[in-house]
C-alpha cells in the first residue's frame, strides 16, 4: 500500500508544546514515524497531529484510572490492533442476561483504557466481545474467528483488572494481566 506524504501541518505544535502530537506518539508506535496513523474509527491510515480529527485523538477514551482495561496486539504485524470494535457486558438479573455496559474500540495503541469509570466495577461475571471479523476484513484478511468473547469473574472490585488479547486471523491468546 502506497501512502501519500504527510501534509504541512503534520508537525504542527500548539503554543507551548515542545513536540507535536505525532512526534510524541512516534515514541510509542513505530507506524507514526511515517507520519501516518491507523485511525481507530475507520480502520484506515490517516494523518494525525494537534489538528487531527477528534476520532484520531482518542477523544472518547476515559483516563487510565479505569478499574478495567484491555490491550490488543496484532501478532501478524507485531503492532497494536487499533480500531478493533468491542463490547463490554455484565451478566445481570435473575434471568442471567447479558447487559451491555460499553461499546467502544481500541485506540491507535491497541488499548481501550476507559471501559469502566472508577467506582463502576462491581463483583460479577463480565464479557469482553471483540469484533475480529470486522478488524480483519478492513485489512483484506480472512479470519477463522468472527468474534472473540472473553468471559471473566470479578470478586474483588477494589482491584484493577487488565485483559490483554494477542490476535491473529487463526488464533488468539488471553490472560489476566497486571
Amino acid at each position: 500500500m502506497v501512502l501519500p506524504q504527510p501534509p504541512d501541518w503534520w508537525n504542527y505544535r500548539s503554543e507551548g508544546e515542545e513536540t507535536s502530537w505525532c512526534e510524541r506518539k512516534a515514541k510509542k508506535t513505530p507506524h507514526h514515524k511515517t507520519g501516518r496513523a491507523l485511525c481507530p474509527q475507520t480502520g484506515s491510515f490517516c494523518f494525525c497531529s494537534s489538528q487531527a480529527p477528534a476520532h484520531c485523538m482518542d477523544s472518547d477514551m476515559e483516563s487510565g484510572s479505569s478499574p478495567l482495561t484491555t490491550h490488543v496486539l496484532d501478532t501478524t504485524s507485531g503492532l497494536p490492533a487499533g480500531g478493533l470494535g468491542l463490547h463490554l457486558s455484565q451478566l445481570t438479573g435473575l434471568g442471567q442476561q447479558w447487559t451491555e455496559l460499553k461499546k467502544s474500540h481500541t485506540d491507535m495503541d491497541g488499548r481501550c483504557p476507559g471501559l469502566l469509570k472508577p467506582g463502576q466495577l462491581q463483583p460479577g461475571t463480565y464479557k469482553l466481545s471483540f469484533d475480529t471479523e470486522g478488524y480483519w476484513k478492513k485489512r483484506g484478511q480472512e479470519s477463522f474467528y468472527p468474534y472473540i468473547e472473553v468471559v471473566f469473574t470479578i470478586t474483588n472490585e477494589s482491584q484493577k483488572f487488565h485483559v490483554p488479547l494477542l490476535l491473529s486471523p487463526w488464533s488468539y491468546t488471553t490472560y489476566r494481566g497486571s
